[in-house]
């Protein structure tokens, strides 16, 4: 018969291609569940709450569309929640899709079976064979574990909101082949929640379970089979009696959820669930189901009346207690049992081959008593946990003495007695060959040398010629050198024979008198023993050790016993060398879902053990994490000391005041603390490297990223923490010193570590730094963008070294966003003045500075240059929404009222010629100026200017630390900006020469080196894209016309300034917010506005002549200043006003 796994058998190959394909299935749905978007999560009332629509919508989707459209903005917000979501709701919706594919598939399979599509194949001869019936009973399986992942990990709500979505968002609803309708049905919401206090619904989960129904005969065939077959042929790795259960834990679990597709088993035939507790759960009643997941029996049967009552016997508190007491009592023999045989020299190779059978039962019951201790002893009480299952847990932890120190030393003394048993087997297997050799050689030597004694030729003291023996004896070595390894069975029959017959030749033929023969003849029969014990070295213990060493069940539980694990090795660092058993046991759970995967030939592989190995280094990053955490408390001591207790040696000391200077108990602890953060890295650095499942786990990298993630997360919080204002008081200096000086002491700290640690101090400090700045600017300005930057997406963001996210203290999202609108509230143009020849801003009332450009130095010494690249960059995402907010209301409320286009028209034409002055021009003017208010636009003019002022500021000490910190990248930087400049001038004058292509990275790249650099100019960037609009030259010369009134030249600063502090206004920011306007539409236009500025400048000072009074008016005086500030600060040419 052909195997039913064959590559021709497409029976066997179809369905594994089904199991391998639910068991990937599962991963991607345990990995999506960590990745939810949070505006679908319940407890979550945001902005998009009434665009997330609950499986109503279906009933009448076109009304809650309309809804949409009638509401202003609610319609650009639903295009927002799509562009930033429809990804991942992609991504979801393609899992969700899977799972009612995967039943689809099953059930088309169970269909073929029955109508003979597979020749000679039915379910039942299907269900004969032994792969076959694994394969079918985990189809079934797979499909439940997959339904309850859904619904404990994605809640009912967040599918139809998620599902709802996709449906709205994607071309689904116009796809013939969509079956977006069947996945609704399927994963709809069933009632069920996870949150405290919830109860459980009605016919949960069979009624889920059986909304796509599966033939009930498979179902009762299968679980027919659980009942009574050993489906994994597991017993025969457990021969006690009393480790049945264990034995059986595996389709136990499976049975388990198989019985919810058969409610009625449940609910009233009490025979067969009797038999499958007698079976299955006669000592045990929490069972591990998939990957870790654990239920309660108690809780989970308690609505079944047959499952209670079969249960009901395990359940009584004297099996309980006998259960509980016997366990406990061989955690602490078992751990002194464990500790003898670990001691060094103890499990040498001869002493494992003699004891074999005794090794595999105490690392059996090790196993078996710590399955049951921590699974009956972790939380497994669900949301409607009841009274008795509190009881019942409570009774459990009171008879078994439970110490989850004592499970912890139990589980870390079997890991490493099982690494050892595996390691000096695989050792033995490999020199299995090699040893027989060599001892089949030695054996037939000694024979050999034997015969030639009898022989006489060969001298030995008072041995006489004996042909017979010699014969017997060579005759013997040939037969020692016949012995063939290959057959194992027939050697091992010769060997005993040998044996024997040795022993009967020194007894018949009076060779112990002889201590030389005698000497020759036990070493030979040493020989022969030692190849009986190579011949019985086989990979069958390796495979029980496997079976038995399962730890897939604590998958989750694991978690619980991790404080201990971070004491232990507070306590010794050195415990993380027996800590890497324990994780190498843990990762024999990966066994389970990528079996089938593999045997398949899939290409899920790569991404399932991807996921899992991921996850299970995840949890050793988590519990080795102490050791960074201890270093960073230690070393906080070791700065306190250097800082504020230890004095500075001069260069000259005086010899009397040596002993002040020594200090030498401070010097002592500052010794004794670096020692101690020494240990603890040697603890880490002495664990191997290791593969965990497919991923490779290299101490060294271990330490420094738990190092990395340590510092992120102590840096973070001092950035959070330090940086939050009171607007009512000026607090932005102090508490930047104060950061400053914490930055100082981590980047000293380190400085003062890393020869001791043996990391590159320096270049984690500025890696991280920059990746925490560059993170919080980028979430800060997700607020300006419609399409977000999700963590997932973020290219600073990590998994392994996350940095933390902390909740809004007002309108920023964090530290960033709070430095730069303290600063805009200290430097408002409304409640300052701006003075260019001090780089400084001064209170109108009270004329005190209150900020100037040291407070960049500052900032720099805070968050770094990648903080003030990181300012200017939220700055530019403020300016963009100024500006659009400046042309949205330009064009509604300017452009588009009726009669604007006629003003304007015949205001250009009372203006007439540019070069022409014009009559009666205050009159003209002062009416043209007042006709709307300019009040909305002014706000937003200051603010944009105000926002440049800061940018240039920000240059200028980019600029200055570059030059001084890297003085040859600022000459690089600066001659290569010119050469590329110089080359695309020319390219313009002559095209045939060349210019960097679209796809040539060379402008992008470099812009971003300058801006950092602080080689760059605000004021000539172009940050909005403009059409070109009518008459805007003459509005925006109205408008400067209209507010010029309003300042005052003062010639000791040379500046312009407010006339009234009632009526606030700051000449240099609104200055720098016309030339930003300008400067984002075509040249015509500020030639243009120019030009207007020009006219009105003659036509006022004509008009001035024929007055009695001969000096120049306020207004010309201004517009003759404004005119000046704004050829220098836009570096125009002075031939452009002439």
């Amino acid at each position: 018969m052909v195997d039913f796994l064959a590559e021709n058998n497409a029976c066997g190959q179809t369905l594994l291609r089904l199991v391998s394909r639910g068991n990937a299935i599962l991963a991607e749905l345990l990995r999506l569940s960590d990745f939810i978007p949070p505006v679908f999560k319940l407890e979550q009332q945001n902005k998009y709450s009434e665009l997330l629509f609950d499986f109503r919508y279906f009933r009448n989707a076109e009304a809650y569309e309309n809804n949409i459209l009638s509401k202003p903005g609610l319609e650009d917000l639903d295009e927002e929640l799509k562009e930033n979501n429809l990804e991942i709701l992609t991504r979801f919706y393609l899992a969700f899709e899977s799972v009612h594919k995967y039943i689809t598939d099953l059930n088309r399979f169970l269909d073929d079976l029955e109508e003979g599509v597979y020749i000679q194949q039915t379910i039942e001869s299907v269900l004969f064979n032994e792969d076959g019936k694994q394969l079918l009973i985990e189809a079934l399986f797979l499909y439940g574990v997959m339904l309850n992942i859904i619904d404990a990990r994605i809640e009912g709500m967040i599918r139809e909101k998620m599902l709802v979505s996709y449906y709205r968002y994607s071309a689904a609803k116009h796809s013939v082949d969509s079956n977006v309708d069947d996945v609704c049905k399927l994963l709809r919401s069933t009632g069920f929640s996870s949150a405290p206090g919830s109860k459980r619904p009605q016919n949960y989960p069979e009624s889920y379970f059986n909304r796509i129904p599966i033939r009930k005969e498979f179902v009762s065939m299968v679980i027919g089979r659980l009942r009574s077959d050993d489906i994994y042929n597991q017993v025969s790795a457990y021969p006690l009696p009393e480790h049945r259960s264990t034995a059986l834990a595996t389709q136990a679990s499976m049975l388990y959820v198989i019985l919810y597709f058969a409610p009625d088993i449940l609910h009233v035939q009490h025979a067969k669930m009797r038999e499958i507790v007698d079976k299955h759960f006669p000592d045990n009643w929490v069972i591990s189901v998939y990957m870790g997941m654990t239920v309660n029996l108690l809780e989970a049967w308690g609505p079944y009346k047959a499952a209670n009552t079969a249960l009901s016997n395990t359940l009584q508190s004297s099996n309980v207690g006998e259960q509980a007491r016997r366990y406990a009592k061989h955690v602490n023999e078992l751990i002194v049992s464990l500790q003898k045989n670990l001691k060094e020299g103890v499990l040498r190779e001869d002493f494992v081959l003699d004891n074999i059978p005794r090794l595999m039962n105490v690392m059996r019951e090790s196993n078996v008593t710590l399955r049951w201790m921590m699974l009956h002893n972790a939380q497994t009480t669900g949301p409607d946990s009841s009274k008795q299952c509190r009881q019942l847990q409570s009774h459990v932890t009171q008879e078994s003495r439970y110490n989850p120190e004592l499970i912890f030393k139990l589980l870390l003394h079997t890991a490493q007695f099982e690494l050892k048993l595996k390691e000096m087997f695989r050792k033995m297997l490999d020199e299995k060959k090699e040893k027989w050799e060599k001892h089949k050689t030695e054996g037939s030597e000694r024979m050999q040398e034997l015969a030639d004694v009898f022989s006489g030729t060969k001298p030995l003291t008072r041995v006489e010629k004996n042909e017979k023996l010699q014969a017997w004896f060579a005759e013997i070595g040939k037969q020692i050198a016949s012995l063939d390894h290959d057959d194992s069975t027939s050697a091992g029959r010769k060997i005993v024979q040998l044996i024997q017959a040795l022993e009967e030749v020194q007894e018949f033929h009076q060779l112990e008198s002889n201590l030389q023969v005698k000497q020759f003849l036990a070493d030979t029969r040493l020989y022969l023993h030692q190849m009986i014990r190579v011949i019985n070295i086989n990979e069958e213990v390796l495979i029980q050790i496997q079976i038995v060493a399962d730890l897939s069940y604590a998958w989750q539980i694991i978690d619980s016993y991790t404080v201990f694990m971070q004491q232990g090795i507070k306590t010794d660092p050195s415990l993380v060398t027996k800590l890497r058993a324990t994780f190498l046991k843990l990762a024999s759970a990966l066994d389970l879902p990528l079996l089938r995967i593999n045997q398949a030939g899939s290409p899920d592989l790569v991404s399932v053990s991807q996921y899992y190995s991921t996850e299970l280094v995840a949890y050793v990053r988590k519990v080795l994490q102490i050791i960074p955490e201890t270093m960073f408390s230690l070393l906080a001591k070791i700065i306190q000391l250097q800082t504020t207790q230890i004095k500075e040696v001069p260069t000259r000391l005086e010899k009397d005041k040596m002993r002040e200077y020594a200090q030498l108990e401070e010097r002592y602890q500052v010794a004794r603390l670096t020692h101690a953060i020494s240990v603890f890295t040697e603890g880490i650095l002495m664990m191997k490297t290791t593969l965990v499942g497919i991923v490779k786990v290299d101490p060294k990298q271990l330490l420094e990223d738990g190092i990395r993630k340590e510092l992120v997360r102590q840096v973070a919080t001092a950035l959070h923490v330090g940086l939050i204002f009171n607007p009512k008081a000026n607090e932005l200096v102090p508490k930047l010193q104060t950061v400053g000086s914490q930055m100082d002491g981590f980047r000293r700290s380190f400085e003062y570590i890393q020869d001791y640690v043996n990391i590159y101090g320096l270049k984690i400090w500025q890696e991280e730094l920059s990746r925490i700045v560059n993170y919080n600017v980028e979430q800060e300005c997700n607020s300006f963008l419609r399409t977000k930057i999700l963590d997932w997406q973020s290219i600073y963001q990590s998994v392994a070294i996350p940095i933390p996210r902390f909740a809004p203290m007002d309108v920023s999202v964090n530290f960033i966003g709070r430095l730069v609108r303290e600063i805009l509230r200290i430097t408002d143009p409304r409640s300052t003045s701006y003075v260019e020849q001090t780089n400084a801003w001064y209170d109108v009332k009270t004329k005190q500075e209150v900020f100037n450009r040291t407070v960049f130095e500052k900032i720099e010494g805070s968050v770094g240059t990648w903080g003030l690249t990181g300012l200017d960059r939220l700055l530019c995402f403020m300016i963009v929404q100024e500006l659009q907010n400046y042309l949205k209301v330009l064009q509604a409320s300017m452009l588009k009222e009726k009669g604007s286009a006629a003003f304007f028209t015949d205001f250009s034409k009372q203006l007439g010629a540019v070069e022409d002055t014009v009559g009666q021009a205050p009159k003209v003017y002062t009416q043209a100026s007042t006709r709307t208010s300019w009040t909305q636009f002014l706000e937003t003019i200051l603010k944009v200017g105000q926002m440049q002022l800061l940018r240039r500021q920000i240059a200028g000490q980019l600029n200055m630390s570059c030059k001084f910190d890297s003085k040859f990248l600022a000459s690089a930087l600066q001659n290569f900006n010119h050469g590329v400049l110089t080359d695309i001038q020319r390219h313009y004058q002559d095209p045939s020469l060349p210019y960097p292509k679209e796809e040539n990275p060379l402008m992008f790249e470099l812009t971003s080196y300058l801006e950092s650099a602080g080689v760059s100019n605000p004021l000539t960037k172009i940050y909005i894209t403009t059409k070109r609009l009518s008459y805007l030259p003459i509005f925006n010369f109205l408008f400067v016309v209209s507010q010029l009134p309003k300042l005052v030249y003062l010639k000791s600063i040379g500046e312009l300034i407010c006339k009234k502090t009632s009526d606030p206004i700051d000449g240099v920011p609104f200055i720098h917010g016309i030339i930003t306007l300008l400067k984002q539409f075509h040249s015509d236009d500020t030639d243009q506005f120019l030009a207007l500025i020009g006219q009105y400048v003659r036509s006022m000072v004509e008009a001035s002549q024929s007055s009695k009074v001969p000096e120049l008016p306020p207004e010309v005086i201004n517009m003759l200043v404004f005119i000046e500030d704004f050829i220098y600060y836009s570096g125009f040419s002075r031939k452009v006003c002439v």
